[in-house]
């Protein structure tokens, strides 16, 4: 970075492409910019300033200057598993703010204002309040409940046969097409949930409904669009009976996410979210470090180095 110009401007989450997928290819930068050479050594730039999520499966290898010009630009790197049913690693590219960490934080940390976010979260995801006076786990169990009806609609509309979610992280291939699409498309989902999260300055393990895992907060953002994205177009490809139905489904969740504008959708939902009635986000430190160039025109997202 040129001495007196300002740093790189990421473009915000709400005006990128949602993700791409590499399973096979050595992955560098050549002349600043991204490329995935395949095993004949056929070279294609991979534009990833424009990009939320770069997905990397077993057969693909990253250099380190192509981690670090995925970090500079704000794109989330993911290391998958065979069809996305394992994450393995992801590199961060947010995390340059922490109010709204510890506004996320302070929520969940509050038993009260936990339970009014999985309140809000239910009636975001299902379009109706909650009944009143209900525990956490009470409400956890009345959502399993309704997410299995779905499900079996979906399948009854698609003309699929459904004997409930089920696979085999060791096994993957080894489920029927719906599962195994399911797999795939909410893989995507869950990518593009996290890159969102993480360029708005959340983090993805301090999770409401879903605790205690690396992408708990990932699972709650992902839960409340999840049947009106991923879940239909597993379905839909399902009933195609394809030949490779984890590929053809991440085909269909990267179509719909564009078509559907969902990146542009994820960060306010996710202030909706997190915003309580008597809870305000905490302002900066007096102590914290004033901006260093100033930009009258903002760019990327609250969380992002920009």
């Amino acid at each position: 970075m040129t001495p007196g110009l300002p740093p790189p401007r990421p473009i915000p989450i709400k005006d990128r492409s949602s993700f791409v997928w590499v399973g096979r290819g050595r992955i560098d930068v050549e002349d600043g910019a991204l490329v995935v050479a395949d095993e004949q050594g056929v070279r294609m730039q991979i534009p990833i300033g424009a990009l939320a999520v770069l997905f990397l499966e077993p057969g693909a290898v990253v250099t380190h200057e192509a981690v670090k010009l995925a970090a500079r630009v704000g794109c989330l790197l993911v290391w998958i598993g065979d069809g996305g049913v394992r994450l393995y690693a992801a590199g961060q590219p947010g995390g340059a703010r922490s109010d709204r960490l510890l506004h996320q934080a302070r929520l969940a940390l509050d038993e009260g204002c936990r339970l009014k976010v999985v309140r809000k979260m239910y009636a975001l995801r299902f379009g109706e309040e909650p009944p009143e006076r209900r525990s956490l786990d009470q409400l956890r169990g009345m959502e399993a409940a309704r997410v299995k009806r779905m499900y079996e609609l979906l399948a009854t509309q698609n003309n699929v046969a459904w004997h409930g979610r089920r696979y085999d992280p060791k096994a993957f291939s080894s489920g029927d097409v719906a599962n195994i699409c399911l797999s795939a498309a909410n893989a995507c989902l869950y990518g593009v949930c996290e890159a969102a999260i993480l360029a708005a300055g959340y983090a993805p393990a301090i999770g409401f409904l879903h605790t205690g895992k690396p992408q708990s907060f990932v699972y709650d953002i992902a839960d409340i669009v999840k049947f009106e994205t991923s879940v239909p177009a597993a379905f839909r490809v399902a009933a195609q009976n394809p030949k490779q139905p984890e590929r053809e489904a991440r085909i269909a969740c990267r179509d719909l996410f564009l078509k559907g504008r969902l990146l542009k959708r994820i960060v306010p939902l996710i202030e909706d979210v997190l915003t309580i009635d008597g809870v305000q986000p905490p302002s900066a430190p007096p102590e914290a470090l004033p901006v260093a160039i100033e930009q009258k025109e903002q760019s990327g997202d609250a969380g992002h180095r920009s």
